[in-house]
């Protein structure tokens, strides 16, 4: 049988509009102290421009020159930057370990180090803020706290990261995986993508797996006393990490988990991301749809892939209840044809849309 003609990737390839450019500079900006936290960022596009504020995924993740190309550069300033402890910022889990890199790394201090950034880079008006996943998370908390310094929100793949968004994806059904592997005893993703789950439930023992994110961050937070050790906990973070590489696609790209699959990125991306959920995001529950009213003066566009397994439609359909609730209808709502990532060839044509037809100012 010829399966030549399948599809074999969503991720874009020639869809993009705008070509990849170079940076116009780089710097690293020191925002605290004990540690010194420093943040990495690239400016693009047109220096007088209107600027954009990127925030990426994560929590833990970081950002890339591809992510510049949604935006027309003669008219948009793109600041780029990696999160505390994430990419090129420093510290990281990576170059001096959990205690030191997660250190004043929560909510509050990711809000402040844009207005630092802000500051930094003399952007004194509005800006857009551009954010997906955890990224659409920090930007409507930053938009929540700063009205003020937001022109538009435009966000991709919403994630409000209550406990049952968590489960979700990384508990689904582990409990009884040992058993009954093909159960579908709970929702989750693991139902679209069963040989990416069974990696990932199988790197905790059977009678753990009934708190599949506490077990892990338990591997995590242990203090490894020889090379054993480490190893077993770099397997663990890189199992993390490339679950939700996997899973971000809708057609997954076994064969190269990419950066998700890379020692130094994995151990930062999935030990901050389990610092974070440990702490239910820094975040009082339900933060965001309770102070929804903060943002209903802004323009609010959002994109989620219907297929989306990381952060499953439901979080885009409840954020824009509670917009719709305090008379604040998304300027923008699309659905399209797409997983979670970015990078999805619909999702990149919508987004890149939004940001052709934005008002200007």
């Amino acid at each position: 049988m010829d399966f030549s003609k399948l599809q074999t990737t969503s991720k874009v390839t020639s869809e993009w509009k705008y070509p990849q450019g170079a940076p116009n500079r780089t710097g690293l900006l020191q925002v605290d102290q004990g540690p010194d936290h420093k943040l990495y960022w690239e400016e693009y596009g047109n220096p007088d421009g209107e600027p954009v504020m990127f925030l990426h995924g994560g929590p833990g993740g970081a950002c890339a020159p591809v992510m510049s190309r949604f935006f027309d550069p003669q008219r948009y300033r793109v600041i780029l930057f990696d999160q505390r402890g994430c990419g090129k910022s420093t510290p990281t889990v990576a170059s001096h370990g959990p205690a030191i890199a997660l250190t004043r790394n929560d909510t509050d201090h990711l809000v402040a180090d844009i207005n630092a950034l802000r500051g930094a880079l003399d952007i004194t008006g509005p800006m857009h803020v551009f954010g997906g996943s955890w990224g659409s998370t920090l930007a409507l908390v930053y938009a929540i706290r700063h009205p003020e310094h937001v022109a538009s929100l435009i966000l991709r793949g919403i994630f409000l990261g209550t406990r049952e968004d968590l489960l979700y994806m990384y508990q689904g059904n582990a409990a009884v995986f040992d058993k009954t592997p093909h159960a579908l005893s709970e929702p989750g993703a693991y139902v679209a993508y069963p040989d990416e789950w069974k990696a990932f439930v199988e790197v905790i023992a059977p009678e753990k797996r009934g708190d599949m994110m506490g077990a892990y961050k338990a591997i995590f937070d242990s203090k490894p006393g020889d090379d054993a050790g480490r190893q077993a906990q770099l397997r663990a973070a890189v199992a993390w990490s490339v679950w939700e590489g996997a899973i971000s696609n809708m057609i997954p790209q076994a064969e190269d988990p990419g950066k998700f699959g890379e020692a130094d990125f994995a151990l930062c991306f999935a030990q901050i991301e389990a610092h974070f959920f440990a702490n239910d995001l820094f975040l009082e529950p339900d933060y965001i749809t309770r102070n929804a009213g903060k943002i209903a003066g802004l323009p609010i566009h959002i994109v989620h892939g219907r297929f989306d397994q990381v952060c499953p439609l439901t979080q885009a359909s409840r954020l824009v209840a509670a917009l719709e609730a305090v008379g604040a209808k998304p300027a923008t709502y699309v659905r399209t044809n797409a997983g979670h990532s970015a990078m999805e060839a619909q999702t990149v044509l919508a987004l890149t849309a939004i940001m052709d037809g934005l008002a200007r100012f």
